[in-house]
């Protein structure tokens, strides 16, 4: 991490952007700060959750959004997805044939824990990194054989609970816009540039010669 910027990532493709440099600025307001800074409290460790189920779920953050080891901070994603467990019972909208939030996420970490079980006899997160890729993807593909799963649908649960909300909770991180070369929440300051392939001042620059993954 440089000096200047100790969220930048140095081996990125926006090695020397830090969207936390603006925090002082009037790109950025007081609810914003309030909002940003409450994510950045947020630590690894169950409020919702029972500490077996967090532990699954923690498990489960690592395959869907690996981070880089060299990471100093990294981002606590199962943290956030208990946080948000923990403050709201609903997003708002329900899938009908998936049961509310917070159900959803603790029938599922069970389910998803015997799974492993049946499939390969050992506890996801006894499971090395490959063979809890391959439960995840047979969730994916709806292809399950524990009896746990009940109504519950594997394959709503990964698409709908696990890859949607793991995903938001680490891209509404600092750090994944750092990664991104996100500019940071559009209020109060607003974007003007909007074109394909233009930048506002404000947004970061990217690296030339950057190693894009999977180029």
């Amino acid at each position: 991490m440089s000096k200047d910027h100790p969220h930048a990532d140095t081996s990125a493709r926006y090695p020397d952007y830090d969207v936390l440099a603006k925090w002082n600025t009037p790109s950025w307001n007081d609810p914003t700060r309030a909002a940003v800074g409450q994510r950045l409290q947020v630590r690894d460790e169950p409020r919702f959750l029972s500490a077996e189920r967090f532990r699954i779920l923690k498990a489960v953050c690592d395959r869907i959004v690996p981070q880089p080891t060299d990471r100093m901070n990294k981002i606590a994603v199962a943290g956030l997805v208990d946080r948000m467990l923990e403050q709201t019972e609903s997003v708002g909208y329900r899938r009908a044939e998936m049961p509310p939030l917070r159900e959803a996420w603790q029938r599922g970490l069970d389910a998803l824990n015997d799974e492993a079980k049946v499939r390969f006899g050992a506890e996801f997160t006894d499971l090395p990194a490959g063979r809890q890729d391959t439960v995840l993807e047979l969730l994916q593909q709806g292809d399950v054989r524990s009896s746990a799963w009940g109504d519950l649908p594997a394959q709503g649960f990964f698409k709908h609970r696990v890859l949607h909300d793991i995903t938001v909770s680490y891209y509404a991180h600092p750090t994944a816009w750092n990664e991104i070369g996100f500019g940071g929440p559009a209020s109060p300051r607003g974007y003007v540039r909007i074109e394909a392939n233009r930048r506002d001042p404000w947004e970061a620059e990217e690296k030339q010669g950057a190693v894009h993954h999977g180029d």
